[in-house]
């Protein structure tokens, strides 16, 4: 794979804007001209009340009792096209029935004291190695690219947010709506963590945890047919993932070493690629990225249907995930595209990511095939996880396939599941701990 040039660093003038125009990680501090984007609120929203994992987010919510301020469906769309995406347009025009409801704003995303000054003094060293794509050094946890110069460190914005030591998702689904005309979807129960080394309090660089970026399990539960595959990956800033699976009908492990980018995920009739797991996921090095600027959109934000575990099943009976599960708020979000690197093999030809400004986390994206045709749009919401101090989008989120009539929902936890859990530390959780993504390990937990 080519090369490409070593992105250059921000000037003294521009990191010092920083805390000042500037929030600490990078977003506009001031509102827009006519406030219906507020200016930034300074911190993470707090739970109203005692809430304590399990109980539902939402009602603990200071925005519950918010009303809609108006509706967007296929007879306006027009009207509100400059702050859509083209896959949230083509969905209000395809989709028979789909809406879009807006409430007041709120700028309530931020990250824990100690995030805020690794982002601080890492800000001027943080760098993109030789190859154009791999992270070289960075403080974390903490936003690497406060102020990014190219596309490549937005992707790495994202993929280093912090979200606490780890994340666990105790009873969750995949699902595939049926095939158009038939009523068979699938919907595999499993259980999943993913494990961040470099996430616990203090200053952590990759190369101190030996260049990784996150360990991986996954575990089916449901169907039949599936249950008690598993399978961990490990992910790194710099080199390919690796990828043990346990499949119960040979009772061994086996090495995957082909089990990345857009590789179908098993179990889901190939519509569902690896890379797209939590919007964006594994190595970004087979595009080249560019910031095509900032724009104003209506995104999912605030948004704690995606959590709402008392909430009918999604995915399975219906084209799109229920409008009353998806709050949206107007906000500022970085576009960038990736474009397929030449001599390199992806589905998708062209990629289109949106990035909260205030939290660095995917709202929404877009695949185009090899013709130029938006195939699949993908969306999912914000809400703050008050056990961590930050804003999280770990929750129910889709993918429509506008070519097969298909979607797909992941960490579903609609239709009884079981609230995400998010780790500050390891709190004697095996899982949070480096030593559980291993072949070995894996071998161990399936043969019980």
């Amino acid at each position: 794979m080519t090369a490409t040039t070593v992105n250059a660093a921000p000037s003294a003038a521009e990191l010092d804007k920083l805390g000042k125009d500037l929030t600490p990680v990078g977003a506009e501090k001031a509102g827009n001209k006519d406030n219906s984007i507020p200016a930034w609120g300074g911190a993470t929203d707090k739970p109203q009340g005692n809430w304590t994992w399990g109980q539902y987010r939402g009602d603990f919510s200071k925005h519950k009792n918010e009303k809609p301020l108006f509706v967007i469906d296929a007879s306006n769309v027009d009207k509100y096209a400059d702050k859509l995406s083209p896959g949230q347009i083509a969905m209000l025009k395809q989709m028979k029935g789909y809406q879009m409801a807006v409430y007041p704003s709120h700028r309530d995303c931020s990250y824990p004291d100690f995030v805020l000054a690794n982002t601080k003094s890492g800000a001027a060293k943080s760098k993109i190695a030789a190859d154009g794509w791999s992270l070289e050094d960075a403080n974390l946890p903490g936003v690497p690219f406060p102020v990014p110069q190219a596309g490549i460190e937005v992707i790495w914005n994202y993929l280093m947010r912090y979200q606490g030591v780890g994340v666990e998702w105790q009873s969750a689904r995949t699902t595939v709506s049926p095939r158009p005309g038939s009523t068979g979807a699938i919907a595999g129960r499993f259980e999943q963590s993913t494990f961040y080394p470099w996430g616990k309090k203090g200053t952590t660089t990759p190369s101190q945890v030996k260049g990784v970026q996150q360990g991986f399990f996954y575990g089916f539960k449901e169907p039949t047919a599936l249950a008690g595959q598993n399978m961990i990956q490990t992910y790194f800033v710099n080199k390919d993932s690796e990828t043990f699976g346990y499949f119960t009908g040979q009772r061994r492990v086996r090495r995957l070493p082909n089990y990345s980018y857009d590789t179908p995920i098993i179990g889901f009739e190939n519509q569902f690629p690896n890379d797209s797991i939590q919007m964006l996921y594994g190595n970004p090095d087979r595009f080249n990225w560019k910031i095509v600027g900032k724009k104003e959109m209506f995104i999912q934000y605030n948004n704690f249907g995606v959590v709402k575990v008392d909430a009918p099943l999604q995915g399975t009976d219906k084209p799109f995930i229920d409008n009353d599960l998806r709050r949206y708020e107007l906000h500022r979000v970085w576009v960038v595209e990736g474009t397929v690197k030449e001599g390199v093999r992806h589905s998708a030809a062209k990629k289109t990511f949106y990035f909260d400004e205030d939290s660095w986390l995917v709202v929404n994206s877009e695949d185009y095939d090899n013709q130029g045709k938006l195939w699949r749009h993908k969306e999912a919401g914000i809400y703050p996880a008050w056990e961590i101090g930050a804003c999280s989008n770990t929750g129910t989120y889709a993918m429509y396939d506008f070519a097969s009539g298909r979607y797909v929902t992941d960490s579903n936890v609609t239709g009884g599941g079981k609230d995400i859990r998010y780790f500050v530390e390891a709190e004697g959780n095996p899982r949070m701990k480096e030593d559980f993504y291993t072949a070995e390990n894996l071998r161990a937990i399936s043969d019980r």
